[in-house]
């Protein structure tokens, strides 16, 4: 058996717990201009129409007395580890996919917590007891059927699917709710006449295929009721971004800079924080069209530094890519190699190619901010000019 947990409404209910006047209320968290987009929205926002990745302007049209706050991703990351060890109190078999929502395989653990609902009512209790939040378990002898159970009664669900269950559940499973299936995937099966999972039964293997490609022979699959992805407690991430919406379209070059200077470090930290180096470095540039290209380069030696990340940034920002104006702009590290063997060099030493290595300075700057706060040290040119001092 398999245990899906989904924290319910996680960054709204993390600011209705921390700012106990927001209870009750129409919470929306995420960017506060119109430009912006839903991240989370609260179950009173959501009884509006309000949902995850819906733009902002939208959601205030149809919540106008929704109360938007800006996200604290370090709160919430805090809040996850506590929910992640709760679970891997009850098995060592915990595979996190998000934030806020993880799989467990709970086969044997039955002789510990007893059966599936006892051990689901447990979980529940220790979550909600070390963070004071709330959330939906499903829990079916497939990895599949255990995400979509817990969607099914939230918040605050509990919903097994037992093995002579399965069969009659899938029968009646509207396809649209099937893990994988997009817009385009829906409206090919919906001119086969397919509505429900159990419906792909009835559909030749081979015609599967060959309208929807691989996915049809692992859909074949999930309509038997079949699926062999294993619980794996971690995997090494394939890569690390960061990107921004801007606050209005731009298409002035320094502007940008100054924005992938900002990722660039972010970024950076990203892979000094998991031991990592890339070998490319990506642009993703999302004009004010909504057309979206990326530009990828490959450099000869593995990096982390932030400066370097940002050197290779501006490269690839040629004057060519701001023939018109831009939306959204994101740098990405990709090719990852472990870095078992950092280079211990002193604050300014200068390479054979007669630059300065910053890995050391990188270094440095990470230990001062994660002891006394994020941009405790910051590059000069991207201090606000009118913050004040501290």
């Amino acid at each position: 058996m398999i245990l899906h947990l989904d924290m319910d409404a996680f960054f709204a209910s993390v600011e209705q717990l921390d700012h106990p006047e927001l209870r009750g209320q129409c919470v929306i968290v995420g960017g506060s201009s119109n430009r912006g987009v839903v991240t989370t929205a609260s179950y009173e926002a959501r009884r509006f129409g309000v949902r995850s990745a819906m733009p902002m302007f939208e959601a205030r049209r149809r919540c106008p007395h929704g109360i938007v706050v800006p996200g604290r991703m370090r709160r919430y990351k805090a809040i996850s580890r506590v929910v992640m060890a709760c679970l891997r109190q009850f098995s060592p078999l915990v595979e996190q996919v998000s934030i806020d929502e993880a799989y467990m395989d709970i086969k044997g653990c039955e002789r510990l917590y007893g059966p599936p609902v006892k051990m689901g009512t447990a979980v529940k209790r220790a979550v909600r007891d070390k963070v004071h939040l709330t959330c939906s378990i499903g829990i079916a002898p497939v990895r599949f059927l255990a995400k979509i159970a817990s969607d099914a009664h939230k918040p605050d669900g509990l919903t097994i699917l037992a093995p002579d269950e399965v069969m009659p559940f899938i029968d009646r499973l509207p396809i649209h709710k099937v893990p994988g299936v997009g817009p385009k995937a829906l409206k090919r099966l919906q001119t086969m006449g397919i509505t429900t999972l159990g419906h792909v039964r009835h559909i030749k293997p081979e015609t599967l295929t060959h309208r929807l490609g691989k996915f049809g022979h692992r859909l074949m699959g999930l309509a038997h009721g079949e699926d062999d992805t294993p619980v794996t407690p971690w995997t090494a991430p394939k890569s690390f971004s960061s990107e921004t919406t801007l606050s209005q379209d731009l298409s002035d070059r320094e502007r940008l800079l100054r924005q992938l200077l900002h990722q660039a470090a972010d970024v950076g930290r990203q892979l000094r924080n998991h031991g990592a180096k890339a070998r490319t470095v990506t642009l993703k540039i999302k004009y004010a069209d909504f057309q979206q290209i990326t530009r990828s380069t490959t450099v000869p030696h593995p990096i982390q530094s932030s400066e370097v990340l940002y050197e290779q940034a501006t490269r690839l920002l040629n004057p060519d890519l701001l023939h018109q104006k831009i939306r959204l702009i994101g740098l990405g590290a990709s090719n990852l190699v472990a870095d078992h063997t950092p280079e211990q060099m002193n604050l300014f030493d200068v390479g054979p190619t007669g630059r300065v290595d910053w890995d050391s300075v990188d270094q440095a700057v990470d230990a001062i901010n994660e002891k006394f706060g994020r941009n405790t040290v910051n590059k000069a040119n991207l201090i606000d000019p009118a913050a004040k001092p501290r």
